[in-house]
């Protein structure tokens, strides 16, 4: 794990990206059989193999405890070091350093130790459990390697490992075709087996596994429709872009599961999907988006909510929140019970939409708890704006537009899917609080909290929370005025001077006990500071409440058969 964590700091300290895959090609390239899928997935900043459905259950305040308790110092100075670094791997490595924690060398973990510590910590029971299991580990570990162990086991790498690089390096190190090492990872989601997979010359043996969910295909944003004609060309699909949770059902005969994006298995939390799949006459995998509807009607996505997080829902909850599966995609079929399930992720999208058609789901019109994702196509630019309004007006975020002759990727954003998005409105606001960002911008104030003014009280309340919209040269620049403008410091937060103007655009807006106003901003994104704007000036409360008013979801959502 030593060596590893020498190689994860080496990648981090240049910025090139074709040093990063050359740095990790010859890494790979000397390890052992059992070190190689460990050291392939510990690169993408995670214990296990992201298809894994395990968590070790260990958080921020469990290592914070261990890592203390074996250095000799209070929590605080974990705290102190990791409001410096916003990275608690660097802040273990600066208090196991200051502590003179040096064990001796001959007894640091090995990757295959220390993945059999975090699956022993995922298994053990209870936090004082699993603290002890970590704290095993790290007593053997210098402070480098104590920061590499925990940077995986919190999720956070932060080394500039973007999408792919681990792909090209295990390409290069093996001198495999990129290409195919992209589909065999696809169709795996194990980086670890395609390493392996790549070292064999089996990359050909990569195959399409149920209950083995593979990443989403992402949209690439756009707004304007002129934009997106001249990418795509015409004719398009287009469909409404549903403010649901985005989920992928896999079913083989009576075994069905639903996987989030994070693919984690939420089958248990909506269980009436699950049940409504069962009967069918094909195995395979949907791609889709489960929506809260009743009477022929999309509820708010806050009334989604409610079944978010429920291992078990109630019946009371499932008849006050009953939910549908809108299908838009088919990634995989084969009839029940039959050899194998045939990848249908490089056939033409038109083909696949097809192909879903014609499992004929049980509609919630009929009874059922699906339907098909309203689709139409159009052929100009004044098409798809009459698309976009009309999708506007059924109450949706806006529309997905996709090349009818795209492939799947997974994982990717591709310019073959495009997002259409416009804001709803902007407000101005004015900041009451900033917080130290995270990853490339750790050392600057960058998260801005702001608040709209209450005249009823005549005090200020707050509406949101936003770290996107501003260049990096502004934010540098707003750190300084913030820093010298502080009325107090809460760890990481600060309560500013109520004076900076903010304009925010947003998606919608939605009651919530989170915020001091009752409402919330969904996708909150800074559009500029206003200068030119005095904090008296900002938006009332009373402005936001009729905003809301005209802006409440909940219309209808059209769906469909066909693509007619």
């Amino acid at each position: 794990m030593r060596r590893w964590s020498e190689v994860a700091e080496r990648v981090a300290a240049t910025t090139r990206t074709s040093e990063k895959s050359a740095l990790l090609a010859d890494y790979f390239k000397g390890l052992t059989a059992a070190e190689l899928p460990i050291a392939a997935v510990f690169l993408t900043g995670r214990p296990f193999a992201e298809a894994d459905q395990r968590a070790t259950g260990l958080g921020w305040s469990a290592i914070a405890t261990t890592v203390t308790a074996l250095a000799g110092v209070p929590r605080t100075a974990l705290s102190e070091a990791y409001d410096r670094s916003s990275d608690l791997g660097t802040a273990v490595f600066d208090v196991l350093s200051d502590s003179g924690h040096a064990p001796d060398p001959a007894v640091s973990p090995t990757l295959p130790e220390v993945a059999a510590a975090y699956a022993a910590i995922e298994q053990a029971s209870g936090p004082a459990a699993k603290s002890g299991i970590l704290r095993a580990l790290l007593e053997r570990s210098d402070p480098l390697t104590a920061k590499a162990i925990v940077k995986v086991l919190s999720g956070e790498l932060r080394i500039g490992l973007r999408e792919g690089l681990v792909d090209a390096a295990i390409a290069k190190a093996f001198d495999r075709p990129l290409d195919a090492v992209k589909w065999a990872g696809m169709l795996t989601g194990d980086i670890g087996v395609l390493a392996e997979l790549a070292r064999d010359d089996r990359l050909a043996d990569a195959s399409l596994v149920l209950f083995h969910p593979i990443k989403f295909m992402l949209a690439s944003p756009a707004e304007d429709g002129s934009e997106i004609v001249k990418r795509l060309g015409v004719p398009v699909w287009v469909e409404d872009k549903y403010d649901g949770i985005r989920a992928q059902l896999h079913r083989h005969g009576d075994d069905i599961r639903l996987y989030s994006r994070d693919l984690h298995d939420i089958g248990n939390q909506f269980p009436e999907i699950v049940e409504g799949a069962r009967g069918l006459t094909w195995d395979g995998i949907l791609d889709g988006e489960i929506l809260a509807w009743r009477d022929g009607a999309v509820l708010p996505f806050i009334s989604l909510q409610a079944r978010l997080g429920r291992k078990s829902p109630s019946a009371a909850i499932r008849e006050e929140v009953p939910v549908i599966y809108v299908a838009f995609d088919a990634l995989g079929l084969g009839a029940t019970g039959g050899p194998a399930v045939e990848p249908l992720l490089r056939v033409r999208l038109e083909d696949r939409r097809r192909r879903l058609e014609a499992l004929e789901l049980p509609l919630a019109g009929d009874g059922g708890v699906f339907a098909l994702s309203h689709l139409v196509s159009v052929t100009s630019v004044d098409a798809l704006e009459a698309a976009f309004s009309g999708a506007r007006e059924r109450r949706n975020e806006g529309l997905m537009v996709k090349d009818p002759g795209s492939i799947y990727s997974p994982g990717r954003r591709g310019l073959g899917w495009l997002k259409m998005k416009k804001a709803l409105a902007t407000i101005d606001c004015v900041v009451v609080g900033v917080e130290v960002g995270h990853g490339k911008r750790h050392g600057v104030l960058s998260d801005y909290t702001f608040a709209v003014r209450d005249t009823d009280n005549d005090k200020l309340v707050t509406i949101g929370k936003a770290y996107s919209g501003l260049t990096d040269a502004e934010i540098a620049e707003m750190t300084a005025w913030f820093e010298a403008h502080t009325i107090q410091r809460f760890g990481r937060y600060r309560q500013v001077e109520p004076s900076v103007v903010v304009e925010v655009a947003f998606d919608v807006i939605v009651r919530s006990k989170r915020h001091q106003s009752g409402y919330s901003l969904r996708f909150p994104r800074i559009v500029r500071i206003r200068t030119d704007k005095p904090a008296s000036e900002v938006d009332v409360l009373s402005t936001v409440e009729k905003l809301h008013d005209r802006l409440q979801v909940g219309g209808r959502y059209e769906v469909s058969t066909s693509t007619d």
